[in-house]
């Protein structure tokens, strides 16, 4: 099973920006990688994701423009630059990584991600 580590998070001010890594134990090959958010009291969020199988991204509406994700094959890790920030964007960051040879495209169905490789997760805090 892929192990997942997700690093990059802490405090930061309103504006100010973040570089969230999630770098996995072997190969992503094949895989889609996407990142989740959960603050308190709320329900998870899709909120980034790539395919390695055709390079597409997709990107939730809350953070389109402002968010980036990004791919280093080399280093079997997903980065996701996080700019802009606002105060709700607190929350744990959550990355998943799941195997799929062939799939095109990538999105934020629940239940896709039921059998990723999923890390432990990143805290990230916006706030003055």
């Amino acid at each position: 099973q892929l192990r997942i580590v997700e690093s990059g998070g802490g405090l930061v001010q309103p504006g100010g920006s973040l570089t969230l890594s999630c770098a996995a134990s072997g190969s992503l090959d094949y895989y889609i990688v996407a990142w989740f958010r959960q603050a308190p009291g709320k329900e998870r969020e899709g909120i980034s994701c790539i395919n390695n199988n055709d390079d597409s991204v997709n990107s939730g509406d809350s953070v389109k423009g402002r968010f980036t994700i990004s791919w280093d094959n080399a280093a079997n890790t997903v980065y996701l630059q996080l700019d802009n920030l606002e105060p709700e964007d607190t929350a744990d960051y959550y990355c998943a990584a799941l195997h799929w040879p062939g799939y095109r495209g990538c999105g934020f169905i629940p239940g896709y991600y039921a059998r990723a490789a999923w890390g432990r997760g990143t805290q990230v805090t916006v706030s003055s």
